[in-house]
């Protein structure tokens, strides 16, 4: 299920033929400075295998109308290692011996970036540091840790309801730029896999 939901994510983003306007003039003091949003992740919740328990809230101002800063506030748990790719390594994802002795619950307040460069196509850097709490199979917390997480995206604004509404299909590198060491039987799965892997998006928001 979780896989099916991120390849309609990502056939949304590449096939949309929803009319694309031209990003907030320079100039313009009218658009709506403040949005407040979320992410088509929250449908992974119905997955059947590895359930990420996802939430997030966006909340962005735009200080130019080609410069945007966003606060994401997000929490998720995951029992396989994240650099396990559902597209790229089917093979493994979900597995039960590529899974973790329980699963790591991360919370994070995070600061993005997005700088717009030509109509609606822009850049993003997300930084967000998570701290995360262990689980043995039998909930039972075994550690603490923390990490960096960082995505770097390249996508698309399309303004919807004559700009009440957004939405951004993505694409991005998403991974940890830092991590503290892991409990062992974590750390021996999560030390086979890359800590950065491709990563699909879909934005979506309100305009205030």
């Amino acid at each position: 299920m979780q896989k099916k939901i991120l390849f309609i994510g990502f056939v949304l983003m590449m096939t949309s033929t929803l009319p694309l306007k031209a990003q907030y003039a320079k100039t313009d003091s009218t658009y709506k400075r403040c949005f407040v949003g979320s992410t088509l992740f929250l449908f992974g919740n119905l997955a059947k295998v590895n359930p990420p328990g996802f939430a997030q809230l966006n909340l962005g101002y735009r200080i130019t109308g080609k410069d945007v800063i966003s606060l994401e506030l997000i929490t998720w748990k995951h029992a396989w290692p994240l650099g396990i790719n559902p597209f790229l390594n089917k093979k493994s994802y979900g597995k039960p011996e590529e899974k973790f002795p329980g699963y790591i619950r991360e919370y994070g307040i995070g600061l993005a970036y997005q700088r717009f460069f030509w109509k609606g196509l822009y850049v993003a850097v997300h930084v967000m540091p998570m701290w995360q709490t262990f689980k043995n199979e039998n909930g039972n917390k075994v550690g603490n840790g923390f990490i960096i997480f960082n995505t770097n995206r390249i996508g698309y604004h399309i303004k919807l309801f004559k700009d009440r509404l957004f939405i951004e299909p993505s694409l991005g590198i998403a991974g940890r730029a830092y991590h503290t060491k892991m409990p062992d039987g974590f750390k021996q799965k999560d030390d086979k896999w890359p800590k950065y892997t491709p990563e699909p998006g879909l934005h979506f928001g309100y305009n205030f």
